[in-house]
């Protein structure tokens, strides 16, 4: 709807002549609105696996996710397994924010592609997944620890590989659900 709108949109002084203005990821609330999906899919089936594999490892389903919380809470966070909002609401906050952060950036590489035709599921998933290495060098290689997600402490090499991987899985479908 918000981007139907946008297409029709023309400056006052163009109603009359000229083309309409074609939507872009220029324009802030269309931005807003990929970002959001983006970010929302990513944190959402990355949450999940978080939880999935924290039961089945450590038995808490919340102890991977109140990992993040280490931000705010110190190495402290990394032994909780109880739901609290000290730390899983924390944890699940810091998440969420940074899937959107991450969720930007794929969202600005994919404007970029498409503007040069690559516009396939196959693109799509080149560029999450070049998101996703990026995201995970950044957050295991360049951070502080205290910085990282923290579940990496919590959880196997493998369980924390399938967690990057449905993020970027959730990056892609948001972005194919767009179309």
């Amino acid at each position: 709807m918000l981007m139907q709108r946008a297409a029709r949109w023309r400056p006052a002084a163009r109603r009359r002549a000229g083309p309409a203005i074609t939507p872009t990821l220029r324009h802030p609330l269309l931005r807003a609105d990929r970002l959001l999906a983006g970010g929302l899919a990513a944190a959402a089936l990355s949450g999940l696996v978080l939880a999935w594999r924290g039961r089945a490892e450590t038995g808490s389903a919340a102890a991977p996710i109140n990992a993040p919380s280490q931000w705010l809470h110190g190495r402290e966070a990394l032994q909780q397994d109880g739901v609290n909002w000290r730390h899983t609401a924390l944890g699940a906050l810091v998440h969420g924010a940074s899937s959107m952060l991450w969720a930007g950036l794929y969202e600005l590489l994919r404007e970029r592609r498409e503007s040069h035709g690559s516009t396939g599921t196959g693109a799509a998933l080149a560029d999450a997944a070049a998101v996703t290495a990026v995201a995970a060098v950044v957050d295991f290689k360049l951070v502080p620890d205290r910085l990282s997600p923290g579940f990496q402490h919590r959880l196997s090499r493998p369980s924390v590989l399938l967690t990057y991987a449905c993020f970027a899985a959730g990056l892609v479908l948001a972005n194919r659900l767009r179309r």
